[in-house]
């Protein structure tokens, strides 16, 4: 399990970082996306992987820290989908507003010569 997540994540955070250098700010905001994916993954995989076991203390038991998930890690990954998602809203209002002003979707606003 924790060779396929590995895995995953190396290819989220791989097509992340390829995308991020494209020229065009649509494959810059999906790039940054999927980074933000890899790092949620990265920091849920931190709280160990347990299946089926309580995410706190059940009542009356002893406090083994092998009978239950940790919690902080989930809620932060929680917090940082809101936040990516809140940030991708504002990225796509930002791209919109600057090809209505430079026309084009360049990230440097330049359209490259074509060399046909």
């Amino acid at each position: 399990m924790e060779l396929i997540l590995s895995a995953g994540i190396g290819a989220l955070a791989a097509s992340g970082i390829y995308l991020l250098l494209r020229p065009r700010t649509y494959q810059v905001i999906i790039g940054l996306s999927l980074l933000s994916y890899a790092v949620n993954l990265f920091i849920f995989s931190m709280g160990r992987l347990r299946v089926n076991a309580p995410p706190v203390l059940e009542p009356g038991g002893v406090g083994d820290l092998l009978r239950y998930t940790d919690p902080v890690p989930q809620a932060l990954v929680l917090t940082a989908i809101v936040i990516g998602f809140a940030m991708t809203a504002l990225f796509l209002v930002v791209l919109l507003a600057s090809r209505g002003f430079t026309g084009t979707d360049h990230v440097d606003g330049r359209e490259p010569p074509r060399g046909d």
